[in-house]
């Protein structure tokens, strides 16, 4: 490379570098949060966060300008990958009585899977169960408390005297669903053209075990 270019290269590398540190923060920190996602779903959470700013073409103090450990940065991508899949409507659909327990469940479950069926959600939770990570647990009690347990008060309203569901019999029906992401996108096995079948006919195993109609 002659000398000209050199320096239009190294212009060039310049302006670009302006143009990176003139993102509004909010943007910024979306920016990274977004590539950071990404990232931990394809190596795990061990990732080093140098590496990462590679990736974003910047320096690495500048993620530690938004986020100032690595923790808090996993903090940033359990919320954008869990929390904010939760929807706000789930509980008000869990506990309108006014249509069968079978129906809520499916339609709960159809919107939930198209939530969770993704590669990034998948990896993430798999990496960070092997890790030993606490945003798993966290996760999965958050899910229990607000979402299983609803659940199962509104099937044990709906089962006969003589029936007990339990938590754990709805934490099965709960891991078999999840279990067909882990196949699509842990094992790339094949998995059903039309999964909402296939849960449906779940559900409707698990109501029928405690003498209710499914959907």
């Amino acid at each position: 490379m002659n000398g000209t270019a050199m320096v239009g290269t190294e212009r060039a590398g310049a302006r670009l570098e302006t143009d990176r540190r003139r993102l509004p923060p909010e943007e910024r920190q979306q920016q990274i949060v977004d590539t950071a996602v990404r990232f931990f779903a394809e190596v795990g959470l061990d990732g080093k966060t140098r590496e990462l700013a590679k990736r974003l073409g910047v320096t690495q103090s500048l993620i530690f300008k938004y986020f100032e450990t690595k923790q808090d940065l996993i903090e940033a991508v359990y919320a954008r990958v869990y929390l904010e899949r939760i929807s706000p409507d789930w509980p008000a659909l869990i506990g309108d009585r006014s249509r069968p327990i079978g129906e809520r469940m499916s339609i709960f479950y159809r919107d939930y899977g198209s939530r969770i069926f993704d590669h990034d959600w998948m990896r993430i939770f798999m990496f960070s169960g092997l890790a030993g990570a606490e945003l798993n647990k966290r996760y999965l009690n958050h899910l229990s408390k607000t979402l299983l347990e609803p659940i199962l008060e509104e099937v044990r309203m709906a089962a006969p005297n003589t029936a007990e569901p339990t938590l754990e019999d709805l934490w099965s029906l709960h891991g078999g669903i999840v279990y067909l992401g882990i196949r699509q996108h842990i094992y790339q096995m094949p998995v059903p053209g039309d999964p909402q079948h296939e849960i449906d006919r779940a559900i409707a195993r698990f109501l029928r075990s405690f003498d209710i109609e499914g959907p």
